[in-house]
């Protein structure tokens, strides 16, 4: 019933920047692929994989196939349920689901991993930590829809007593704890990242001087009205 719910329902799309559009498609991948470096070289840290990439990582093993693979497939379902709880997506979102992947494989090919050496270990982690900031802050830049994980986390939060923070916290719990249990690589790097990555997308905003464009749009409108009067 639920996935005949989808089938059925009016699919909500964020409009799209025409002028924007190949310029934006450019950038975000490049955000794409800095977000599926960080994965892929906190995966080769081996001190603990990323909340998500524990169960994308344990359904691979499961299934032999590729983590990226995995993180599609986990990608595309994790979209079908927030369609169906009727949360509205843009051209990004698909992307995301798309690209990420691909990314993550090929950087997983090229990255040697790293067991016994404690330095190297943490340089990797924070090494992706840093580009997991920017990449992502790159992407919220673009203003293209949030990514599918972030679209879930945003439905459970509007359809529930929830907030968003608590959203995350259950979603993300609950993931880490099934990628856990099948086998998937939960260790200190993955509470480091939980508790980091959110600060260090705020530092790369203000470092780097990023602006969603609907807050440009915001302050471009605000100006116009100012010079009107």
């Amino acid at each position: 019933m639920f996935l005949g719910g989808i089938g059925l329902m009016r699919i909500q799309l964020m409009p799209i920047n025409r002028q924007r559009f190949w310029r934006d498609l450019f950038v975000i991948q490049i955000g794409f692929a800095m977000f599926a470096f960080a994965i892929a070289i906190v995966i080769r840290a081996n001190l603990g994989a990323s909340s998500w990439a524990v169960l994308e990582v344990a359904l691979a093993q499961i299934f032999r196939i590729t983590p990226g693979a995995a993180a599609v497939l986990v990608g595309a379902l994790v979209l079908l349920i927030a369609l169906g709880l009727r949360e509205p997506i843009g051209w990004g979102t698909v992307v995301n689901i798309l690209s990420i992947g691909p990314w993550e494989d090929f950087f997983l090919w090229l990255l040697p991993t790293v067991e016994g050496n404690l330095f190297m270990q943490l340089l990797y982690l924070t090494v992706g930590l840093i580009a997991m900031s920017i990449g992502s802050a790159i992407y919220i830049g673009i203003n293209a829809g949030a990514g599918p994980r972030d679209s879930l986390m945003m439905a459970v939060a509007r359809t529930t007593p929830l907030d968003v923070r608590s959203a995350r916290i259950i979603i993300e719990t609950t993931v880490v704890a099934v990628g856990w249990i099948f086998g998937g690589p939960l260790g200190v790097g993955t509470v480091l990242f939980a508790l980091l990555i959110g600060p260090g997308v705020q530092v790369a905003f203000r470092t780097f001087r990023m602006e969603t464009y609907s807050r440009t749009r915001a302050v471009s409108a605000a100006a116009s009205n100012t010079l009107g009067n």
